[in-house]
């Protein structure tokens, strides 16, 4: 199926138009999946049981900002490609390494910064202890609120350092 021309935009609108559509089913999502998780018990814990709170956050914190980032950036390069955005990217960037190696990079090490995180609050609190089911569900999708912006943003910020405002080149006659 043919890609739906994109409409010619700024690179800021093109960006904050995303974000929206990222943020917004992120958050619903996000948050409602670990109320209904938790919600049944009403607490929780870091690693133990069926509805551990890493159960949830650990996979949403290696795939959102892989897909996120990978996303981001595949519609930026195809806006560009299309002249959407009065910007040109480097010749010489190879643009899927590019967008695949800045993807892998934000969904590991996003995923190593958290699991490091909740290690570390599970040797620092006592043996046992319990989180609020419903606070951890908000706190979720506050969590992929804060990554859909970030991973919308970051991966545009590294693109840019490989684009150029287009140069219009008069004709002679």
């Amino acid at each position: 199926m043919p890609e739906k021309p994109i409409q010619k935009t700024t690179l800021r609108r093109f960006v904050q138009k995303k974000l929206l559509q990222y943020i917004i089913p992120n958050i619903f999502f996000n948050t409602i999946i670990a109320y209904a998780s938790f919600a049944k018990l009403g607490y929780t814990y870091l690693f133990e049981g069926q509805q551990s709170i890493a159960r949830l956050t650990l996979p949403m914190s290696l795939f959102l900002p892989f897909i996120l980032s990978l996303d981001i950036l595949k519609k930026t390069i195809l806006a560009v490609e299309q002249g959407a955005l009065d910007l040109t990217i480097s010749d010489d960037l190879n643009k899927n390494r590019f967008a695949m190696q800045t993807a892998i990079i934000n969904g590991v090490g996003t995923f190593l910064l958290v699991l490091a995180v909740m290690l570390i609050a599970q040797v620092s609190l006592p043996a046992h202890y319990k989180f609020n089911g419903p606070i951890m569900a908000y706190l979720d999708g506050s969590l992929a609120a804060a990554y859909s912006i970030i991973f919308t943003y970051f991966p545009i910020r590294k693109l840019r350092k490989h684009m150029s405002k287009q140069v219009e080149v008069p004709v002679s006659a």
